[in-house]
């Protein structure tokens, strides 16, 4: 993927550039955000339903965030989260909004990674 494609969004995280706490990692062909080891928000540059701002969060704080910021859309594929398609007219507006909610620490924005699997030889079994 060219590189101008690929950060065509990265962008949405200059902010989080001057927080000590932030952490940029790719995830998925996509440009993610940590904040506070917290998964913030994913920015995805590629077809729909992966073109745009995804808002990792918990189900149960979907109709909060949704009322304070109504482009949001539950995520077609993955329906934890939130999203906003680059697409929609409210975009760029609704991801500086958010932006600002993660380095406010807003409770409803961020969700623990799963740790990583350990990556370790197989063990040699005696042979008998």
């Amino acid at each position: 993927m060219p590189s101008s494609v690929r950060n065509s969004l990265v962008w949405i995280f200059d902010a989080f550039e001057r927080d000590s706490t932030y952490i940029a990692k790719r995830m998925f062909g996509a440009d993610a955000a940590y904040l506070d080891g917290l998964l913030c928000l994913v920015a995805s540059a590629r077809d729909e339903p992966w073109n745009g701002l995804l808002v990792c969060t918990s189900v149960e704080r979907h109709a909060a965030l949704m009322d304070e910021l109504p482009a949001l859309r539950p995520h077609p594929v993955l329906g934890k989260w939130l999203y906003i398609s680059q697409e929609d007219p409210a975009f760029e507006t609704v991801a500086e909004q958010l932006t600002a909610l993660a380095l406010a620490r807003d409770e409803r924005l961020g969700v623990e990674p799963k740790p990583r699997k350990s990556r370790s030889k197989k063990s040699a079994l005696p042979k008998a």
